[in-house]
């Protein structure tokens, strides 16, 4: 029994040691967007420097709660995503289209429509 409870201790404390360094590096770089926008409050051409230094600390304390993310990045994952579905021959021009192509159309007139034109050479 006792070999059981270590190996079960050393897994809870193994995996409690990646979470904490996850959650350490999310801190940074809270931290470091916290940095960014205090700088930039302490601009001369900032309106009202006192709101634009209570943002930025709300900001801070959210992204600590993790209220905050980077809405754009999960996006990206999101279009690119689509491509997974794809059989392998067909991924890599879909990732393509996806940075590549036109766009158009819309959610509301019922479709986003991606093309990409590759021309190939004749046999």
């Amino acid at each position: 029994m006792p070999k059981i409870e270590s190996v079960v201790v050393s897994a809870v404390l193994l995996c409690a040691s990646a979470a904490f360094a996850a959650d350490k590096a999310k801190m940074s770089e809270a931290q470091a967007t916290y940095n960014r926008d205090r700088a930039a409050c302490m601009k001369s051409d900032v309106g009202d420097r006192n709101a634009c230094l209570r943002e930025a600390g709300a900001a801070l304390q959210e992204s600590k709660r993790g209220g905050l993310t980077n809405e754009e990045a999960q996006l990206e994952k999101n279009r690119l995503a689509r491509c997974d579905s794809q059989p392998a021959k067909d991924r890599e021009e879909c990732v393509r289209r996806m940075n590549e192509g036109t766009t158009s159309g819309s959610v509301k007139e019922g479709a986003v429509v991606r093309e990409l034109r590759t021309v190939v050479p004749a046999k």
